[in-house]
């Protein structure tokens, strides 16, 4: 409690409504912030809707949760799937509080990054245009098929870590190699930071995510 008697200020986390395991760095999981949190499940959004259909119709049962977490006082805003960033301005329109969607509005702030997004399929300009960043930012994605895709796109019970990692590694190999002149690395999906130091290792790049973004964001309000 703070000297005030009242709690203190957290951040809030709307989730997709997802069974797959939330490890550690996973944005789902409490104990990868070093600030404090509070999720917040939205029903019915599904990983299917948010990343292949982009659904307009979630997009008030997402201010409806935000605007509970910001009741219970939550002093900013942000979302499990990098691909809402397509109800950044929306979110952040209706709400008091800061709005973070995704990592990848880290991306005007970076002089030459690239992307890793768990479908490249779905990720587009669109996406990248409401991140405030331009289409011609180079884009790769996990391999169409590839266990740790599968997982998280069809929401299964399990993820084996060790293959997850080298389904993200070989996505940042395939980046620096198709463009080498890259010199930093985002992850797109919230789910991806668990395997940030193994493709920073791989790809001798920095590597940005939705867990490093939002802490150099708390640590600024």
């Amino acid at each position: 409690m703070s000297p005030a008697g009242r709690e203190a200020p957290f951040l809030g986390v709307l989730m997709l409504d997802t069974r797959f395991p939330r490890v550690v760095g996973d944005v789902g999981n409490p104990a990868s912030f070093a600030v404090p949190v509070r999720h917040r499940v939205v029903a019915g959004a599904s990983p299917q809707r948010v990343v292949r259909e982009g659904d307009p119709a979630l997009l008030q049962p997402f201010v409806d949760a935000a605007r509970a977490l910001v009741g219970e006082g939550a002093a900013a805003i942000t979302t499990s799937c990098g691909f809402l960033i397509e109800f950044q301005a929306a979110l952040q329109a209706a709400l008091p509080v800061p709005v973070w969607t995704s990592s990848l509005l880290a991306l005007p702030q970076l002089s030459v990054p690239g992307v890793i997004t768990v479908d490249a399929l779905s990720l587009g300009a669109r996406h990248l245009h409401a991140a405030g960043a331009d289409a011609t930012v180079p884009v790769v994605g996990l391999a169409p098929g590839c266990h740790l895709q599968r997982a998280l796109l069809e929401d299964l019970p399990h993820i084996d870590a060790q293959q997850a990692e080298a389904d993200v590694v070989e996505a940042g190999q395939r980046l620096a190699a198709r463009w080498p002149a890259v010199r930093e690395i985002v992850l797109e999906c919230t789910n991806m930071p668990p395997y940030a130091k193994a493709v920073a290792r791989a790809t001798r790049r920095p590597v940005h995510h939705i867990i490093s973004v939002l802490h150099e964001r708390w640590r600024a309000l």
